[in-house]
């Protein structure tokens, strides 16, 4: 076995063991915190303003959407979802007691968001490139 299909066999092996469902009080909160602001985002995501990157965060992909007195709205809602989604990570792999797991998770979901994600909203492929859904 290559290093390359051990390390692929690795995380479909951890994606099967990990319980991405699994839940306490901080994981409740930023589901719904997410929930919440999931609504404000969309027509974001609708004109292309906002994309999915490569690792499971979002960002202001394309800033000329927006009008200039919106930006800054919009730049609140993309920090405070990085940092719901950043301490989902984090909070799913303390609940499943294996905290070394969070970046496998950060993978994970990143390729869930994108899987999910209304065609027509844009994306960051692995080498970096966006691509529209």
């Amino acid at each position: 076995m290559t290093l390359i299909s051990l390390g692929f066999f690795l995380c479909i092996s951890l994606a099967s063991a990990v319980d991405f469902k699994a839940s306490s009080p901080a994981v409740t909160q930023l589901r719904q915190n997410m929930k919440q602001r999931h609504s404000q985002l969309i027509p974001f995501y609708d004109s292309g303003a906002v994309g999915l990157t490569r690792d499971g965060l979002i960002v202001l992909r394309d800033s000329n959407t927006v009008p200039l007195s919106g930006r800054q709205s919009v730049n609140i809602l993309v920090t405070a979802e990085n940092q719901d989604r950043n301490a989902l990570y984090r909070e799913i792999a303390l609940a499943n007691n294996h905290p070394e797991w969070e970046s496998d998770i950060r993978s994970t979901f990143a390729q869930r968001w994108i899987k999910w994600a209304r065609p027509g909203w844009w994306y960051q492929q692995e080498n970096g490139s966006w691509q529209k859904k």
